[in-house]
């Protein structure tokens, strides 16, 4: 059984330091609903002691030199900094990838795959942080105009528990690559990795206050960051309501916001598509992480000719998937806490009720502890384009499947909801790829595939309730820059 430490202290100045209030919060593993661990519970004074730490990191102590040792950091060493920190990350992969399995329930595989992305998100920007450049613009005779690329400061980060470290990774790797001092807080319900890769990150050379991890509610510690007028720029993932709350809280001192929101992400099956390729990728789209995705494709469309067929191979597929504990690395484990686990009992409850077909179920294992948050996935079919599960987030392993009977009707029904975050598209039709991938309205279209393989160097984000701004990709960087221009009259 992994050994982790009793009590996590918050992670301030490249120490751990207790929160003023000395109190803890309990961390509970959701194969089997018991308490193992303890986290601090950080309060206002708390985050205002770790924006306190990054600024003077970014801004400098207020003697010569003007900068901190992190904000007159050349783009190179930054670099070179991320880049010694993936190694790290890479180094303790095994140990991180037991940690956030065991914090947040998902399978030992997926673990895995997360703590290898996150090696990746900080070799990708550490070779890029010195390759942010601005521009010169032809202007008037005698006049020389260009932009700078200039950090916001200090950037405030709200991290949800689905993938504790792959959007750490997405979020920080791109606001310390484009120079600035981070202070981040993690949900209280998965953040342990987290604490361990900030220690790395000391380790790999990041200078202290460049980053500060403070644990705690959301209520408290997280609304406390997102007032705080020492924060320069939030990036926040989660809810649509919470990140409501985040903006306004950032606006009052005109803090700008790049927020995710999540998705009703749907996939569409054309008669022409290569069923047999689409299917492990429909159903892996949904049960990856139990569902608990934001840009998981938690609807399939499919087109009337093939709708039968479709979706009794999907059956198939479904009625053999096994959820157990996350030690056992079966297709999914648990769902993350047991008010996750209410909220999708609660929307299967309601499909019950109302008559939608169930046209398969997989299996949660017998030897499962009792007090574990499970959820065995489910196929639902027919389910009304307006019906609450066609429209709502459900976050867990639910798939509702809806015929269509052409291209209009299928995009209709793609664009039908208050979301807009993924698509997927599967047809042989090389005009129909390019006209679909047009009108479908999410800020990422797959064709043929979905996901493709996290795409650490693709920007991710959405419109509508799924938020708005860009992480992943070069894109991020410019998210956690202000852009400056200067003209130069030389006559």
């Amino acid at each position: 059984m992994l050994q982790v430490a009793e009590r996590h202290a918050l992670f301030i100045d490249n120490d751990t330091v207790e929160p003023v209030s000395g109190e803890s919060l309990p961390v509970v593993d959701p194969s089997d609903g018991r308490v193992f661990a303890q986290i601090a519970r950080a309060a206002a004074a708390d985050v205002d002691r770790a924006v306190r730490a990054a600024r003077r990191a970014y801004d400098g102590a207020g003697t010569e030199p003007a900068a901190g040792p992190w904000g007159r950091a050349d783009a190179s060493e930054r670099g070179r900094v991320l880049r010694r920190w993936a190694d790290l990350i890479d180094a303790h992969r095994e140990a991180l990838a037991a940690i956030e399995s065991r914090d947040t329930g998902k399978p030992l595989t997926q673990a895995r795959a997360d703590a290898q992305a996150l090696a990746r998100y900080f070799e990708f920007y550490g070779g890029a942080a010195d390759k942010l450049h601005g521009q010169t613009i032809p202007y008037r005779h005698g006049y020389t105009v260009l932009t700078l690329r200039e950090p916001h400061g200090v950037t405030g980060h709200i991290i949800p528990w689905n993938y504790p470290m792959q959007i750490f990774g997405r979020s920080v790797g791109a606001a310390l690559a484009a120079g600035n001092a981070c202070v981040v807080k993690p949900a209280e319900d998965a953040c342990l990795s987290l604490l361990r890769v900030a220690q790395l990150g000391a380790e790999a050379g990041l200078p202290a206050g460049a980053l500060n991890v403070v644990t705690g509610l959301g209520g408290e510690a997280g609304q406390a960051l997102a007032e705080h007028r020492g924060i320069d720029h939030i990036s926040f993932t989660g809810s649509p309501d919470t990140g409501r709350r985040v903006a306004q809280a950032a606006a009052a001192h005109h803090c700008p916001v790049t927020l995710e929101l999540g998705g009703k992400s749907p996939q569409l099956v054309f008669a022409d598509a290569d069923i047999e390729a689409a299917l492990p990728v429909l159903v892996n789209a949904i049960v990856q992480n139990a569902g608990q995705t934001c840009s998981a494709g938690s609807r399939v469309l499919i087109e009337a000719s093939v709708y039968h067929q479709v979706v009794g191979m999907l059956a198939d597929r479904f009625n053999s998937l096994r959820a157990g504990p996350a030690h056992d690395d079966l297709d999914l484990g648990p769902l993350v806490s047991r008010r996750q686990q209410q909220r999708v009992w609660d929307f299967l409850s309601e499909a019950q009720a109302g008559g939608l077909d169930f046209a398969a179920q997989g299996v949660v294992v017998d030897d499962a502890p009792a007090e574990g948050f499970y959820q065995a996935p489910v196929l639902l079919a027919d389910v009304p384009p307006t019906h609450r599960l066609a429209q709502e987030e459900i976050f867990g392993p639910v798939l509702a499947a809806t015929r269509f009977e052409n291209e209009a009707q299928a995009v209709a029904l793609a664009n039908g909801t208050p979301y807009g975050l993924v698509a997927g598209l599967w047809t042989r039709d090389g005009a129909r790829q390019l006209r679909l991938a047009r009108q479908l309205r999410a800020g990422q279209v797959f064709v043929n595939n979905y996901g493709a393989g996290g795409g650490v160097e693709l920007p991710f984000g959405g419109i509508g309730r799924s938020g708005y701004g860009r992480e992943k990709g070069f894109e991020a960087l410019y998210a956690f820059t202000t852009l400056k221009t200067v003209a130069l009259r030389h006559g």
